[in-house]
C-alpha cells in the first residue's frame, strides 16, 4: 500500500499542507523543507513509475563555449529523443545556464519536479555545482561526465585510453614530437584528454614540451585566428598534433594551410569526436570517433531502469571509442 500525504506528514514533521504543496512544487516552500520531504516520499515509495511521463534533458551550460555549434551534442540528443520515443516517454530540453541570475531557482525546479526524470548533460558541469543534482526527487543519470568524489548513475566516453591509443597511432607512424592542441576551456573531458597524451608520451619515454602546446578557443573560426596569429611569428613545430576536439582540429588545419602548410606532408592531426565535418574537409580528418547516439540511448535505458526498479546502486558505464584512420596523418620514414 502506497504511503500517504498523512503519513510523510508525521515522518517528516511537516504539515499536511506543507508536504501537499512541496510534492506539487507549489511556491512558499523552501528548499530545504521540499528536500526532507521528497527524501522521505522518494524512500517510502510515493514517488513512482506511474508517476514520471517525461524525460527532461537539461543541458547544463557554464561559459557555454563547448556546446557552441558542434554536431556532436545534436547526434548525443538525437539518440536521447529516439531512444525515449521507442520506449513510450516524452523528452523536453531544459537548458540550465549558470551564470543565469535565476539560477538557484530553475535547480530547485528541475529537482522537485515528480513527473519527469533527469538526463542531465553535464559536459560543463563541474563538482562543486553537480552536488545540487544529488538532492532530486526523481531519477537521474549523468551523461558525459563523471565525477570521483560523487555518487551518480552516469553514461560517458572513455577519453584517457582513447587519446593515448591515438598518441600511439602517431608513434607508430614515426612521429616523437607530438604536439597538443588545447582547449582554453577546462572542462573534464579536456583535462582526462590531457592526461592520455601525457600517459602515452611517458609510456614512449618522448618529453612533453611546453613550447609544442598550443592553447586555443573551443570554436573553429576562433581556432582558426589564434593559430593564424601564431604562426605569424615562425614558431619551432612538432611534426604532428593532438587536437582536443574536432572543431579544434578543423580549425588549426585551415590555420596551417592559409600558412603554407601541407597537411599530412608538413604537419599531421588528429582530433576527437568524429563529427560530420571531418570526412568532407580536405585531407580527411583522422580522428577518434565517439558513439554519440549510442551515448544518449543507453543514459535513457539505464534512466529507464531506474525507474522501474527504484534501486539504490550506482552504476557507472564508459563507452569505448575507436580510431578512424582517414588522410590527415603521414608515416615518416625511419632510418
Amino acid at each position: 500500500m502506497k504511503i500517504s500525504i498523512k503519513k510523510i506528514s508525521e515522518l517528516s514533521g511537516f504539515s499536511p499542507a506543507t508536504v501537499s504543496n512541496a510534492l506539487n512544487n507549489k511556491k512558499g516552500v523552501n528548499r530545504d523543507t521540499s528536500e526532507q520531504i521528497f527524501k522521505i516520499a522518494q524512500e517510502y515509495g510515493y514517488l513512482n513509475e506511474t508517476k514520471i511521463k517525461n524525460i527532461k534533458v537539461v543541458t547544463y551550460r557554464d561559459s557555454g563555449k563547448v556546446f557552441s555549434d558542434s554536431p556532436f551534442f545534436a547526434a548525443l540528443l538525437e539518440g536521447v529523443e529516439n531512444a525515449s520515443r521507442q520506449s513510450g516517454y516524452e523528452t523536453t530540453i531544459f537548458n540550465l545556464y549558470r551564470n543565469s541570475p535565476d539560477y538557484e531557482e530553475r535547480v530547485n525546479q528541475i529537482l522537485n519536479d515528480t513527473s519527469s526524470a533527469i538526463l542531465l548533460v553535464g559536459t560543463e558541469l563541474n563538482e562543486q555545482n553537480a552536488k545540487a543534482f544529488q538532492q532530486a526527487a526523481v531519477p537521474l543519470v549523468l551523461l558525459d561526465c563523471w565525477f570521483e568524489n560523487l555518487s551518480f548513475n552516469a553514461v560517458l566516453m572513455n577519453n584517457i585510453d582513447s587519446v593515448s591509443q591515438a598518441v600511439n597511432y602517431l608513434v607508430d607512424h614515426g612521429h616523437s614530437q607530438i604536439g597538443y592542441l588545447k582547449g582554453d576551456v577546462r572542462i573534464q573531458n579536456f583535462q582526462c584528454r590531457q592526461k592520455g597524451y601525457e600517459r602515452a608520451l611517458q609510456e614512449h619515454n618522448l618529453t612533453n614540451q611546453p613550447k609544442y602546446i598550443i592553447e586555443v578557443p573551443t570554436t573553429m573560426d576562433e581556432v582558426f585566428t589564434t593559430v593564424d596569429s601564431f604562426l605569424q611569428t615562425k614558431p619551432e613545430l612538432p611534426t604532428a598534433f593532438f587536437a582536443e576536439n574536432d572543431m579544434i582540429a578543423l580549425g588549426a588545419m585551415k590555420a596551417f594551410q592559409k600558412n603554407g602548410y601541407r597537411i599530412p606532408e608538413d604537419i599531421s592531426i588528429i582530433g576527437f569526436d568524429d563529427i560530420s565535418f571531418c570526412s568532407v574537409f580536405t585531407p580527411a580528418l583522422t580522428t577518434v570517433r565517439v558513439f554519440k547516439q549510442e551515448m544518449g540511448q543507453l543514459a535513457v535505458q539505464r534512466l529507464i531502469t531506474l525507474m522501474k526498479t527504484n534501486t539504490k546502486t550506482k552504476v557507472k558505464m564508459q563507452i569505448c571509442n575507436e580510431l578512424v584512420e582517414r588522410d590527415s596523418v603521414a608515416y615518416l620514414k625511419t632510418n
